[in-house]
């Protein structure tokens, strides 16, 4: 290949950084410091708290709460297991352990027996490395999960544009005619519809969740899918191969799907790319309206939405940590979008 990506530097760091954000969307829940369900342990003592912040945290075991399967927690995280309390300090006797609340100053006593009479065991000292949410939540273990989000939205809504794109894009540009024409007023509609419009009302006809945001951005990505498609299709038709299979008494449908398909698979990367880091801007923006994935779940848009006002009120990085994240994300898509064009040497 004349333009290997493997000699394009920018397409290399592009490609690691994407794997690397990819593995930490995976194990997300593994390399949290709160890997709780939706890192939504809240302590509002020590919210909105600068990067860095340490505290000592009490940690108080809840009775008769059951273990999760491995599974179960790589997926949705682990059950809380301890209430955490931030405290100043704290003294023991032989029955009570007292302690100084954070928040107020305020003294209390607890009993050893709770601990098994080893409260040492249950006082840390916790970091916060990106500091704290509005709520007190662990600003990083929700940027960590947040990831998957965003990823999960790339692949969904990009896998469901391939599905719908390939199959009437090939159709147009293999027919023509009436069926192009039909299926190009279709796709002119829909380009026609600005994009988070189209998006918004999908959800609002799926209703706001998960998988509906997923789904709706799918469903409105497919055009320029189908778009290109179309355009291969309509100059690979003309190919010798493609006589010679219709001469061999090939169906149209072998034709389309084994041999003109395959060949035109570099721009469908190219696209692919584009339409992942799309697909991450969409969600964080219907996030940020509110109509992205719902609370508690974690969303880069919707960390945004929380704390926007946080800019002017000296605490920025509420709202820039979860935005360089987004901006990283989709200009390393994007960056290796135009490398993968340069290097399979993909025509505008």
């Amino acid at each position: 290949m004349k333009n290997s990506i493997r000699h394009n530097k920018v397409g290399i760091f592009s490609l690691s950084y994407i794997i690397f954000c990819g593995i930490v969307a995976l194990f997300c829940y593994v390399l949290a410091p709160d890997n709780s369900n939706s890192a939504n342990q809240m302590h509002l003592e020590i919210h909105s708290k600068s990067p860095g912040f340490s505290t000592l945290m009490l940690k108080v075991p809840i009775e008769d709460v059951s273990e999760n399967s491995w599974i179960e927690t790589f997926l949705r995280g682990a059950k809380i297991h301890y209430n955490e309390i931030p405290i100043k300090s704290y003294t023991q006797n032989d029955q009570k352990l007292g302690y100084t609340q954070l928040s107020d100053g305020l003294k209390k006593e607890i009993d050893l027996s709770i601990f098994n009479f080893k409260p040492e065991n249950y006082i840390t000292t916790k970091t916060f490395y990106f500091g704290t949410d509005k709520y007190g939540r662990d600003l990083l273990s929700r940027l960590l999960i947040g990831a998957r989000i965003s990823f999960f939205i790339g692949f969904i809504a990009v896998f469901i544009s391939l599905l719908i794109g390939i199959p009437i894009g090939a159709l147009a540009g293999y027919y023509g005619k009436r069926i192009d024409t039909f299926i190009m007023w279709i796709i002119n509609i829909t380009w026609s519809i600005p994009t988070l419009l189209l998006v918004i009302a999908f959800v609002l006809i799926l209703g706001k969740g998960f998988w509906q945001v997923f789904i709706a951005v799918g469903l409105t990505m497919w055009v320029e899918v189908a778009r290109v498609v179309r355009g291969q299709v309509i100059s690979a038709k003309q190919e010798q191969y493609v006589e010679a299979a219709k001469v061999l008494g090939f169906s149209d449908f072998r034709i389309i799907f084994k041999h003109i398909l395959p060949n035109i698979l570099a721009p469908l990367i190219v696209i692919s790319a584009a339409n992942f880091a799309a697909a991450i801007l969409i969600e964080s923006g219907l996030s940020f309206l509110g109509i992205g994935a719902q609370p508690p779940t974690p969303s880069w848009g919707s960390m945004i939405k929380n704390h926007y006002n946080y800019i002017i009120l000296g605490k920025p990085f509420l709202a820039i940590i979860p935005g360089l994240a987004i901006m990283s994300l989709v200009m390393a898509f994007m960056l290796l979008g135009n490398s993968l064009r340069d290097a399979l040497d993909v025509k505008s």
